[in-house]
């Protein structure tokens, strides 16, 4: 009998949707139904996400997408994370006495690439036009959309901030000047405008689908937001973090010159498996790096078992090593030499696989020196306790509350699917731009501004962010789309689900099995042993927190092996949605933590 769920498996042959609101899934599913496929059904669902969970991302904020397409047979990379203002550097930040990118403000923001990457995609990809993906987003914004528990949380912790300071986000956000009630109706007209005003420039250059696509693309970065963006960052200067007012640094010059991109993923193969993820721009080739080391470590030949502490402890050892080669050597390729040809071969997996001691934690960050380098790391920064009234980026604002990610997948009756993790531009980020009805991002936080790092702040390039979304393939075809929300813990809790269904199956694609729902629901752990990266780069070295529903006995054998285990409610850890082509079927499947998260399909 298979393992008990919290929802159903579900199975289908037509399409399949999973996000982190029922709102987005429903929306995606929508379009399935009236003939889109995935690639049109994710764009809907995105813009959607960006009204009905703004705590968790929004228009002035990022995505990278992975898709395979069935009509060219082969993967894609969509980069949608806007780089730095071409002309800053971190002299520009030290003239103004800042030794770190502070966590809110538009001192932190970076070009807004969501906007580009979902329309660029959709041009390629899609079939439907731009008024279609948007609609619902549009009628959603006017409307209203229900105040979930964590929108509410998050307008709570910053109420005071947007009542004294923020007064385009207070007029936003606190209707009446009043706090929202949980699932009471926020509406957001101004940026229902925004979007009609985009329609409306993109339907002048005529009823050609492309052509439309590219005219939006210049009202974004070229026109009337560009220059909405520009203005607000040169005229005025806001709170931050740093407890000072900051003008921003970005200016309609940034916009103009970016484009979204496209490139292939990087990958690797474990037990027969391949996974794709995105280049070292963002983190996750940690998880690929963290699966080829465990590829020649023993963790049993058959399922991974909750009450089976040698697993556990092996995973979180690997991931180490994978997230301190993340800390020294990952960053925008087109502007540091990243070695990740060699962080992904077989011969450096085995020497960082030496490194894996199976009785003890280790309690180090311990980079590698690939092709013989010496890993440079940042100098640690003296935590400010005292956080002040700004608050810090994600994943913790100045009350306590979390701020995160969303993330969505689809799978459509052709055989195309995608993943996609948007985020940034979070109402708590940065003021509401006059005019546009949404913040800008602080993705720029991400940078350290000590000199001669792979991270380190670069004019005019990409930093490396915690966003990683996940495709992997069974003797060369689709097989599963999947990721989740977590900032850091992206990538650790994308291993532990992916780990469950590989020990489950073979590589062989003609073997199934119907798992997905529970390997979300089994409980899930997780390390802090990195620094964070996001403000203010908090590390706790050899923690290990883990849901309280893994036995008493496996908590307390992997502290008798060095890990300092914290236990936290058994429902908390995690947020993974995923959708998989299986058996002949399409599937589904969505977390059930935090009641939010939806998957939906037939």
């Amino acid at each position: 009998m298979p393992p008990p769920t919290t929802r159903p498996e579900l199975a289908g042959n037509f399409g399949m949707v999973a996000s982190t609101h029922w709102l987005a899934s429903q929306t995606g599913m929508g379009v399935l139904e009236r003939g889109g496929n995935a690639v049109d059904a994710a764009v809907a669902a995105g813009f959607v996400l960006q009204v009905v969970e703004p705590h968790l991302n929004g228009p002035g904020g990022d995505v990278p997408i992975l898709l395979w397409s069935e009509r060219d047979d082969c993967p894609h990379v969509v980069c949608g994370q806007g780089p730095a203002p071409r002309g800053v550097t971190p002299a520009a930040f030290a003239d103004l006495g800042l030794d770190a990118v502070p966590g809110t403000g538009p001192l932190a923001a970076t070009v807004p690439g969501a906007f580009g990457a979902w329309t660029l995609m959709l041009q390629r990809w899609g079939t439907w036009r731009l008024r279609d993906v948007l609609e619902p987003a549009i009628g959603y914004a006017r409307q209203g959309v229900p105040v979930i528990p964590g929108v509410r949380a998050t307008l709570a912790g910053v109420e005071d901030l947007f009542t004294s300071e923020w007064s385009t986000s207070a007029a936003t956000y606190l209707p009446g000047g009043r706090l929202p009630g949980t699932w009471s109706a926020l509406r957001l007209p101004e940026l229902a405008a925004t979007y009609e005003r985009v329609l409306d420039e993109a339907e002048s250059a005529g009823a050609d689908r492309d052509r439309q696509l590219e005219t939006a693309r210049d009202a974004w970065y070229r026109g009337f937001v560009a220059d909405r963006v520009a203005r607000f960052c040169r005229d005025t200067a806001w709170l931050d973090s740093s407890g000072r007012r900051h003008h921003g640094l970005l200016d309609g010059d940034d916009l103009a010159r970016w484009a979204p991109g496209v490139e292939a993923p990087v990958s690797a193969t474990y037990r027969g498996i391949e996974v794709l993820k995105t280049g070292p721009w963002g983190q996750g080739p940690v998880l690929l790096q963290a699966l080829k080391i465990l590829e020649g470590l023993d963790l049993g030949a058959g399922p991974l078992a909750d009450d089976d502490p040698e697993w556990q402890h092996l995973v979180l050892e690997s991931s180490k090593l994978a997230f301190a080669d993340r800390e020294a050597w990952y960053g925008d390729p087109d502007h540091v030499d990243v070695p990740l040809s060699t962080l992904l071969s077989e011969q450096y997996a085995a020497a960082r696989r030496r490194l894996v001691d199976d009785r003890r934690a280790s309690l180090e960050l311990r980079p590698g020196s690939p092709d013989g380098r010496t890993p440079r790391l940042p100098e640690p920064r003296a935590a400010d306790a005292a956080e002040d009234a700004a608050g810090a980026g994600e994943p913790t604002v100045r009350s306590g509350t979390t701020g995160d990610t969303c993330h969505l997948d689809v799978a459509d009756r052709w055989g195309n699917l995608v993943s996609a993790t948007p985020s940034g531009g979070w109402l708590q980020s940065s003021p509401v731009v006059p005019g546009l009805g949404f913040p800008l991002g602080t993705r720029a936080q991400m940078f350290w501004l000590q000199e001669g790092l792979a991270s380190t702040l670069r004019p005019g390039s990409r930093p490396r962010t915690t966003l990683t979304p996940s495709l992997a393939l069974r003797e060369g075809r689709p097989w599963l789309a999947f990721g989740t929300p977590g900032g850091d813990h992206q990538d650790q809790w994308s291993l532990v689900f992916f780990l469950r269904l590989a020990h489950a199956v073979t590589g062989r694609a003609d073997q199934p099995w119907t798992g997905l729902q529970a390997a979300i629901d089994a409980p899930m752990f997780q390390h802090e042993h990195a620094p964070s990266s996001f403000h203010p780069r908090l590390a706790e070295p050899g923690r290990v927190t883990m849901e309280d529903r893994f036995p008493a006995a496996v908590r307390e054998e992997l502290a008798r092996r060095g890990h300092d285990v914290r236990t936290v409610d058994g429902w908390s850890l995690g947020r993974l949605s995923a959708v998989a082509r299986d058996g002949g079927w399409l599937r589904a499947a969505a977390n059930p933590r935090g009641a939010q998260g939806y998957a939906v399909g037939r």
